[in-house]
């Protein structure tokens, strides 16, 4: 029994590990970081979004949001407008910079899952996606 709950350990500090070193080598191999990328994913579906939607999206608070689009905004990536009819609501859009630059993010970002998946076989990736899901199922429920 000794065994089975230090292997339980070691699953759960694997995790853990994994996690925390996932998101600095994704920004240094992407060039840019996860959250980011998934707002201008979100951006690249649409034409022009609200940025409460946006945020409501892809689930990151309020200030952390403003704080990726400005920046994103500095750098020419986005384009943010006020509503005309009512100030309190900003609309968010990608610019022509925006778009090219998410087709070359999505390129590095395929090349690192590439890397990060190596020598697995398709069905090991179906058995480790099957596995992740379920420990996410579980921990929904605590």
């Amino acid at each position: 029994m000794t065994n089975s709950i230090r292997e339980d350990e070691k699953i759960i500090y694997r995790l853990y590990e994994i996690h925390r070193k996932t998101a600095p080598k994704f920004e240094s191999c992407t060039g840019i970081s996860q959250s980011r990328l998934e707002l201008l994913h979100e951006l690249y579906e649409v034409d022009e979004i609200s940025q409460r939607d946006l945020q409501k999206k892809v689930n990151i608070d309020h200030a952390a949001v403003t704080r990726h689009l400005k920046q994103l905004e500095d750098k020419g990536m986005v384009i943010r407008r006020k509503d005309t009819h009512d100030q309190r609501f900003t609309f968010v859009r990608l610019s022509d910079e925006g778009r090219l630059r998410m087709v070359q993010y999505k390129e590095e970002k395929q090349k690192f899952i590439s890397n990060v998946l190596n020598d697995f076989s398709e069905n090991e990736r179906h058995l480790l996606l099957d596995m992740l899901t379920r420990i996410q199922d579980n921990l929904a429920k605590i």
